[in-house]
């Protein structure tokens, strides 16, 4: 798979199968990951791998914060601006209305919070789970530099036939992210990124993206 495929083929998949990934692959993907751009060479990202019966018990326990109507941990970042404006609103909301469809999710379902965070919580049936942290003295350089990586990780996931979802609603249940990882206090917990192999027979969502012209300029040109 060339780059151009990798990159056409991402998307963030919301159904996953069983089927276990090899470590062996998952080793292979972040050893090439490290090449990822780092200002400085900081590297400030610190990934932990969760499989397995730690994963099924993480896995449980948010799920069970979710579906009791937990509104989650407080968070330590701000996902979006307080205020969306256009474009970027209606980018927004176009995007939720499609996942929502393709989740089987009402708009109007009364419900329908709880549902989304069991499903997130839930890691859409994915196998594994990368938590990615970073220290709590990095700034926004840093951040951005963790963002690379991980679109590093996700496009290598895509070479080795697997997809990806990443997921900020983890920080949601950070505590309960960190009991199972061990994360150390001094680190925050960025998002995490389900990987697994996509299931058979599911819908498959792609959402739109706004042309080239709108978001690029050339000078000089």
């Amino acid at each position: 798979m060339d780059v151009y495929e990798a990159v056409d083929s991402r998307r963030a998949v919301r159904a996953f199968s069983d089927r276990p990934v090899p470590r062996s692959v998952l080793e292979r993907v972040l050893t090439a990951a490290t090449r990822a751009p780092s200002s400085g060479n900081l590297q400030p990202w610190r990934v932990y791998v969760v499989t397995g019966e730690p994963l099924a018990g993480l896995k449980g326990r948010a799920t069970a914060r979710a579906l009791a109507g937990d509104p989650g941990d407080r968070r330590e970042y701000p996902m979006y601006p307080a205020e969306l404006g256009p474009p970027y609103r209606e980018r927004f909301s176009a995007a939720a209305a499609q996942r929502y469809e393709a989740l089987g999710i009402d708009r109007d379902d009364p419900h329908r919070p709880t549902r989304i965070a069991a499903l997130n919580s839930g890691a859409f049936g994915a196998p594994v789970v990368l938590f990615c942290y970073l220290d709590r003295t990095m700034g926004p350089g840093q951040w951005a530099d963790a963002g690379m990586y991980l679109q590093t990780v996700m496009l290598l996931l895509r070479a080795e036939g697997l997809h990806s979802c990443p997921q900020v609603m983890w920080t949601m249940f950070r505590r309960t992210v960190s009991e199972t990882v061990g994360a150390d206090e001094g680190l925050t917990l960025f998002c995490g990124v389900s990987v697994g192999f996509e299931a058979e027979d599911t819908p498959r969502l792609r959402t739109g993206r706004a042309d080239m012209t709108e978001t690029v300029s050339f000078i000089g040109v």
